[in-house]
């Protein structure tokens, strides 16, 4: 029998664990960062600042619909996580069976309504007719790949709900050399334009959806599963869309604020769209730390939880919000420093006009990480104790900040009211999420040591 590569996070001191967990998954969340700034600084270096656009103009779409992929696939894992930690071995295989046959049928469905819908969403969201085309060929690609994305995602989360996180990050890896040579291979070669970085980044998640397989295949022997465990249950899929749906939606809310943004920056014009095009990249690449802890906490709350051991979950949200908090100050500084030089890999140095805004969003967004740093921490503390739809609430928070700022103020302040806009956003979710916090954990056992193991 092939030996286990399963961690156990309920015994350990907290923050070396969440670290120790954190570093491959951030690995991996930089390199997955790597290859989708690699379609941006190819896009912007070889095809322009239109094509550029073109990728941009489609972000906030490709963050709503993969945005839920990934939510939901992280849900699904969390029931995964609690057996394991309550030592329930069977009920974790028919969990992890249960979530493969929702996802393929989340797959599909979710495939064909994007890829039919794509030219009338990009068009509903005020896209410049100039980019029109270009963004439907690159947006078009992504939805067909979702049986990958979402193939990738599930495997990857159920991994790390089983304490693997460095083989998700290996595989990333793989996926982010391999789309960054299709990319130059189609771009500048073949010249297939945006639909060819398209092409590149569904294919390399189709490669690391491969490499998952093979892993979970050869290293996990506690999910070879026997016909009864693998046969569908009602029960066990109601659990899990229980946790997933609200996940899945509580992303996908966020991102209709942030589609909301996208339209009033789209009413801009092209300069606006390549310069928060390029923002974007470069706070996504910033923000990994932030989600690879809130990923990691996911797991570590959801072992302890399966265990009974609210103690180790309440000093676990203290040592992420610090090492959050001491990440957040680094970040500003080095932003602060050098954002201009870093959106230089996108654009010409001749676009002064591009690289000032670039340098005055992420000037203003990086003063407020501390309160992104927290959000990340608290939401998914909130989703591996099972309450997936408390931190629905936090989306919805976060979409009406944003749909106001894109209503009533961007239109007044240009693209300064765009640099604004996440961080009033981030304070909305935390005034919902740190006293949804304190109520959970006084709902699940005031500061008892102990609780009843899930």
């Amino acid at each position: 029998m092939a030996k286990s590569m399963t961690q156990d996070m309920t015994v350990g001191t907290p923050y070396r664990l969440i670290l120790r967990f954190t570093l491959p998954i951030l690995c991996g969340s930089l390199f997955q960062q790597l290859y989708n700034m690699a379609d941006a600084m190819i896009v912007g270096r070889y095809l322009g600042i239109r094509a550029l656009s073109s990728v941009g103009a489609s972000s906030s779409l490709i963050f709503l619909i993969i945005g839920f992929c990934t939510g939901m696939c992280t849900g699904f894992a969390i029931p995964v996580a609690q057996s394991l930690g309550a030592g329930k071995y069977s009920q974790m295989r028919k969990f992890a069976f249960n979530s493969f046959y929702l996802s393929g049928i989340f797959a599909v469905v979710i495939t064909v309504v994007t890829a039919v819908f794509c030219r009338d969403i990009l068009i509903l969201i005020r896209t410049p007719e100039s980019i029109l085309q270009g963004a439907w060929d690159y947006l078009f690609v992504i939805f067909l790949g979702i049986p990958f994305t979402i193939l990738y995602n599930l495997l990857a989360s159920i991994l790390r709900a089983l304490g693997d996180s460095k083989s998700p990050f290996l595989f990333l890896t793989a996926a982010a050399v391999i789309n960054i040579v299709l990319d130059l291979l189609f771009i500048t070669v073949f010249n297939w334009g945006v639909m060819g970085a398209a092409i590149a980044t569904i294919t390399s998640q189709a490669v690391s959806g491969g490499l998952c397989i093979r892993c979970i295949v050869r290293k996990f022997p506690e999910l070879k599963a026997d016909s009864e465990e693998r046969r569908p249950t009602k029960r066990h899929m109601l659990k899990l869309l229980n946790l997933g749906l609200p996940m899945g939606l509580q992303t996908s809310i966020t991102a209709i604020g942030s589609i909301m943004l996208q339209s009033a920056v789209n009413h801009l014009g092209e300069v606006s769209v390549a310069s928060y095009t390029a923002a974007l990249k470069i706070k996504y690449l910033f923000l990994s730390v932030f989600e690879a802890v809130g990923t990691a906490m996911a797991t570590y709350v959801g072992q302890n939880l399966g265990a009974g051991r609210l103690d180790r979950i309440r000093e676990g949200v203290r040592s992420a919000i610090l090492i959050q908090c001491i990440y957040a100050v680094a970040a500003a500084i080095v932003l602060h420093l050098g954002g201009r030089y870093i959106a230089m890999l996108f654009v010409d140095g001749t676009e002064t006009e591009v690289l000032d805004n670039v340098q005055m969003f992420l000037n203003i967004s990086s003063m407020f990480y501390i309160m992104l740093g927290v959000l990340w921490v608290l939401r998914s503390a909130i989703q591996g104790m099972g309450y997936g739809k408390s931190a629905i609430f936090s989306g919805v928070s976060e979409m009406v900040a944003r749909t106001a700022m894109s209503l009533f103020f961007i239109p007044q302040m240009m693209f300064l009211g765009v640099c604004w806009t996440d961080q009033i956003a981030w304070m909305a979710a935390d005034l919902f999420l740190i006293p949804a916090y304190l109520f959970i954990i006084y709902k699940r056992g005031g500061f008892h040591k102990k609780i009843p193991a899930a």
